[in-house]
């Protein structure tokens, strides 16, 4: 069974999101996410190694092709800086799944430049330093460990300075570009019990009261989040039925759409 990792109120983080950052574990022949271990305020993540773990078990993916090399835009508003963060974060995940030694390098500058962007560079100078050092060493665990420890940075920093509904938009950044890829994974061969691995109502719960709680971020992109995390939630909230594989590709599509969206001006 999938094991359920303690997260704590304002630290969601890139838990779910960013499902492909450890290292390929045994994982079970039949995937039960019904069965949580930790529950906090009702929102509930798996541990990232086992969801992983479990999608190599279903059937062997080709990490590479999930590798996104491009910088993105610049933006100046802290919000979307933010959820451009949070995607960023992602990709480091997937580029050190498929050991892509200079994407996660360059993503490891990248998180540094829009880390100093929200204010909260000092505490990721050392990060993004080692995550170098380990990325051409091919540390790949070296190289989880340091973007463990940058995500939980980002959000003490902001949480110190009580920038929390920032420290909201970095994991809900995070959350749609994992989702994406692990829609994208599951799509390309399907399973059900590759598909349960996104039935994660609570967790979409948690975002849209975030969301519905940022009023004073005028942002056209929140709103169209919001709106497609209400199109969501029909497709993984269906209690004990099967998750289809019509929804796990519009899953896909809406999450690509939104991704797209973070990554590129004109929102």
């Amino acid at each position: 069974m999938i094991h359920f990792v303690k997260i704590s109120k304002v630290g969601v983080v890139l838990t779910l999101a960013l499902s492909l950052s450890a290292s390929a574990v045994e994982a079970p022949k039949r995937i039960d996410v019904k069965q949580l271990s930790k529950k906090v305020e009702d929102v509930v993540v798996p541990l990232p190694n086992e969801v992983f773990g479990a999608l190599n078990k279903l059937g062997g993916v080709n990490w590479k092709e999930y590798v996104r090399n491009g910088k993105g835009s610049n933006f100046t508003e802290r919000p979307r800086i933010a959820l451009l963060l949070g995607t960023v974060i992602a990709d480091g995940f997937i580029a050190v799944q498929a050991e892509d030694a200079p994407t996660v390098k360059d993503i490891g500058q990248r998180v540094l430049g829009l880390a100093k962007g929200i204010g909260v560079g000092n505490s990721i100078t050392p990060h993004a330093r080692a995550i170098t050092e380990a990325a051409d060493k091919r540390n790949w665990v070296g190289v989880r460990q340091e973007l463990d420890r940058t995500q939980n940075s980002v959000q003490q920093a902001m949480n110190e300075v009580h920038d929390e509904k920032l420290s909201h938009l970095v994991s809900l950044g995070g959350w749609l570009r994992g989702t994406e890829v692990l829609t994208a994974v599951v799509n390309k061969r399907f399973s059900s019990d590759g598909a349960e691995l996104l039935h994660q109502p609570d967790l979409l719960t948690y975002f849209q009261d975030r969301l519905q709680a940022m009023p004073e971020f005028n942002l056209r992109l929140l709103q169209e989040i919001q709106a497609a995390l209400g199109e969501v939630r029909p497709l993984i909230d269906v209690g004990d039925v099967p998750i289809s594989a019509e929804s796990v590709k519009r899953i896909n599509e809406i999450t690509a759409r939104l991704d797209e969206a973070i990554v590129t001006k004109g929102r």
